[in-house]
């Protein structure tokens, strides 16, 4: 169920119908007060404008022409044009009723799904994740879930940085420690911060490891067995770190998403020739580079763009170009969905524009590079550890669950040690992934523990308690929600708010995956929490002087909330619990 979508077509409809230009804008949005209906219809004052014409007068010829007599109550025109759209609570009581029964709430799949490629947590194997792999890898798999959730075909892909210079050396440092017994992952990887470290220390100290390294490079690249057989024990140690970050964190990503930077290797050398084939890429002192024009400065200088070194290395942009081509030609998706650090935007915009010179990406392939901004401390910049440090991602979740504990300590419950603890874990990580999330994704964030362990205000402590709140009612009437039916009855203006806001789901997950940005799904949970507290002290439930048809009503709309309160949740990757 999606009503704007319903109020759009009828209203382009009608727009027609009064002589208005096809492709006109309706420019139908929700309401932000009750007096001004709970949609409106705004085209008029635009189409008037272009057709110098009275806003209003046009307004009432829309209105004579807006088939809604299913679904409005009543029509009016306000102000200069505005169309007000009061909706029928029986047409509200009859989607929702349709949307107790259904297991996606009356959220439709797309009739025409997409296929979509989404590039998302990219950590560096060399390296273990930090607090600056958190963006990419919570906010791309919010997307993931509620692109599935719309019925859309997902490939994930995580592109690991497993490629380049820095691996020869981190395989000549573990090749010596498996000749000196060293044990592999109990000693050698076991903190892969200290392993690179010591290995950057004897490149640039130790006489004669350098040169191995840059030799182990070239082997490395080339094919030879030996340094693929030290690099494969590297990357597989490394990924079992990656994977035990997501496990924590519950995102979906697995080893079978994994296509690493080396996955592209056999296709660069074909990119440079395309490239080269076309005029796109030019030989500048050695290095094959192409020249924007479309990107170019004020002064009119042409954005460099550099696809191969000098010495015939390739770069980042050589493996980005070559994911552009068998993404959209070989795995023939609509969309490429990339999440990285706003940093790097110029670094897409000229892969972009090179990839479709090329044809590397095909016109029909949406290319959008989901830019994020960075988490900051107190002192609003990078965060960092005390000492000045990377934060490591598993030492961040730790905390947070030992924080979350403390927390809940000090709540009275007679819930045993073992599910306390789980609620901890549940409370801690779904704070710091709420905290993310619950931000546009373009900005920068102060990050801080109080405000996001609070169980008060928008925050992942207050929905998950907000979810357990609405199941208690359940227990209380020592009633099985999962089996719950009846008739909705929509009478106080605080059953009907409630109401609306459950329909709007759709409408949310729609905007949150056209522009990626689940910071809407938050938003709207949050509201929907507060409109529950809200009929629920306004409205009462298991008191005995309700009527039986009431309660009854009353229930439906309490399983409705639940339900979708924890289907929101787990769109954000956030788990619930039944109590607290």
């Amino acid at each position: 169920m999606n009503i704007k979508s319903i109020l759009i077509e009828k209203a382009n409809a009608a727009m027609q119908a009064a002589g208005i230009p096809e492709g006109t804008n309706p420019a139908v949005t929700q309401s932000t007060r009750p007096q001004f209906g709970d949609y409106q219809i705004n085209g008029a004052m635009g189409a008037a404008k272009a057709l110098k014409t009275n806003p209003r007068e046009l307004a009432q010829k829309i209105i004579d022409n807006l088939d809604v007599a299913d679904l409005a109550e009543k029509t009016e025109i306000a102000g200069p044009g505005f169309i007000n759209i009061h909706l029928k609570p029986e047409f509200l009581a009859t989607s929702l009723e349709a949307a107790n029964t259904d297991a996606k709430l009356g959220v439709a799949e797309h009739a025409t799904p997409d296929k979509v490629v989404v590039d998302f947590s990219s950590p560096n194997l060399a390296k273990e994740m930090h607090v600056g792999h958190l963006r990419s890898t919570i906010i791309g798999d919010a997307v993931v879930r509620a692109l599935e959730f719309r019925g859309d075909t997902v490939i994930r892909q995580n592109h690991m940085g497993d490629w380049g210079t820095q691996f020869g050396m981190l395989i000549a440092h573990l090749e010596d420690l498996l000749n000196q017994g060293v044990d592999l992952e109990n000693v050698a990887l076991a903190d892969l911060e200290s392993f690179y470290r010591d290995a950057k220390k004897r490149f640039d100290d130790e006489a004669g490891f350098a040169d191995k390294a840059r030799d182990y490079v070239v082997k490395l690249q080339g094919g030879d067995a030996h340094c693929q057989k030290l690099w494969q024990m590297f990357i597989d140690t490394s990924v079992k770190h990656s994977e035990e970050v997501y496990g924590k964190l519950n995102v979906t990503l697995t080893r079978d998403d994994i296509m690493a930077e080396s996955a592209y290797n056999d296709r660069l050398a074909g990119v440079i020739e395309l490239l080269k084939e076309k005029g796109i890429a030019v030989e500048d002192q050695g290095a094959q580079v192409v020249f924007l024009d479309e990107l170019a400065n004020k002064d009119g200088e042409p954005s460099v763009f550099i696809v191969q070194k000098s010495g015939g290395g390739f770069l980042y942009s050589t493996t980005d170009l070559a994911a552009c081509d068998y993404r959209s030609n070989e795995l023939d998706v609509d969309r490429i969905l990339i999440f990285v650090d706003a940093r790097q935007g110029l670094h897409f915009n000229q892969v972009e524009i090179t990839a479709r010179k090329a044809g590397l990406l095909k016109d029909k392939t949406s290319y959008e590079p989901s830019l994020f901004g960075t988490m900051m401390g107190n002192d609003g910049k990078p965060f960092k550890t005390r000492t000045g440090g990377t934060v490591k991602l598993s030492d961040l979740l730790d905390e947070a669950v030992s924080r979350a504990t403390e927390k809940l300590a000090d709540r009275a419950s007679d819930l045993s040690d073992e599910a306390r603890q789980e609620i901890a874990r549940k409370v801690g990580i779904g704070a710091v992934k709420y905290a993310d999330l619950s931000k546009h994704r373009t900005s920068d964030y102060i990050f801080n523990w109080d405000t996001m362990l609070s169980f008060e205000g928008a925050t992942a402590p207050y929905l998950q308690y907000a979810y357990t709140r609405v199941r208690s009612i359940f227990r209380k009437a020592n009633m099985d929600s999962a089996s719950l039916t009846g008739r909705i009855q929509i009478q106080a203006p605080q059953e009907k708010a409630l109401a609306l806001k459950l329909l709007q789901l759709e409408e949310v997950l729609d905007l949150m995956i056209s522009e990626a940005t689940p910071h809407v799904l938050c938003s709207y949970l949050y509201e929907l929490a507060s409109l529950y507290m809200t009929f629920y002290e306004a409205c009462p439930i298991l008191k005995d002087d309700v009527a039986a048809d009431v309660r009854a009503s009353r229930l439906v709309l309490c399983n409705l909330v639940a339900n979708s309160l924890k289907t929101g949740l787990d769109l954000l990757g956030i788990e619930v619990m039944e109590q607290m």
